[in-house]
């Protein structure tokens, strides 16, 4: 070789390494059980375990019973369903996904929980084909999943879910919290026209279909409200005379009930007489 030409060469490959993605390391998931994907360096980064009990969720019994069940059933390799948890906003659907993962994890060896951001939906068929073939069992949690991007994302959602010519992976079960049934973005591009917009809908609200369970959650009404502040409150050690009181003055300055606007009365309250909470 020229003895010229060798520094030349060096500095060329130096360069190519340089601007090369950085190597993709192999997933430690024995670090922890709850986990955050990066789909841009396709890294799981390690998080703390979710602290509410299961048992602190109120008013959503028959949700927490039959969003449970298919959950032990995925955790003990029997047939399960993914699951869509639907319905108005604070009524506890992320908070059920996470509580129920750390109540069975407990007696499941090689459950982790996967959570992916709803902007990153295009990038879970490559997720499932890393996760294929793992010992580990997931659960991938997508929170306030809709589909505003439009077609691309409800497409490759789909892709995810039935898994190509080699079928969905058997140990991932997706689940998605949305505040809207079918999933559809609060608007439509319309400047498509009719038909490419009629498509892209369909597109859309099909994605729905591949879900085999629905777990709806309806509004909160008053006694259910004032059961969630009174169970939080006995759970904390919170006392004061006029709870009930100041629970519904909270509630009507925050224009409506929810699990999440009880939860947040009872921060408040902890925090005014000096307790600490979990959260």
């Amino acid at each position: 070789m020229d003895p010229q030409l060798k520094p030349v060469l060096e500095r060329i490959a130096e360069a190519l390494e340089r601007l090369a993605p950085p190597r993709t390391q192999a997933p430690a998931f024995g670090e922890a059980r709850l986990f955050r994907h990066d789909p841009a360096t396709g890294g799981f980064h390690p998080a703390p375990d979710y602290p509410l009990a299961l048992e602190s969720l109120v008013g959503v019994d028959r949700q927490k019973a039959r969003f449970l069940e298919n959950l032990q059933r995925f955790a003990r390799g029997l047939p399960y369903n993914h699951a869509l948890l639907w319905g108005v906003r604070g009524t506890g659907k992320s908070s059920l996904a996470k509580a129920a993962f750390m109540a069975v994890e407990a007696d499941a060896h090689g459950l982790k929980l996967v959570e992916v951001d709803r902007d990153q939906v295009t990038a879970l068929p490559g997720l499932f084909d890393v996760l294929r073939g793992r010992p580990e069992r997931f659960v991938v949690l997508c929170d306030d999943l809709s589909f505003e991007e439009g077609a691309a994302a409800a497409k490759a959602l789909k892709s995810a879910l039935e898994g190509g010519v080699s079928g969905p992976p058997g140990n991932v079960l997706f689940v998605a919290t949305s505040n809207r049934r079918h999933l559809m973005p609060r608007a439509h591009v319309e400047d498509r026209g009719l038909v490419a917009a009629a498509e892209d809908a369909e597109e859309e609200v099909s994605v729905s279909d591949r879900f085999g369970l629905w777990v709806g959650f309806p509004p909160m009404d008053q006694p259910t409200y004032l059961a969630a502040v009174t169970g939080y409150a006995e759970r904390f050690g919170l006392t004061v005379p006029d709870l009930e009181r100041r629970a519904l003055q909270w509630a009507q300055l925050r224009g409506g009930r929810s699990g999440r606007v009880a939860w947040q009365f009872i921060r408040d309250l902890a925090g005014e007489l000096g307790k600490p909470l979990p959260l």
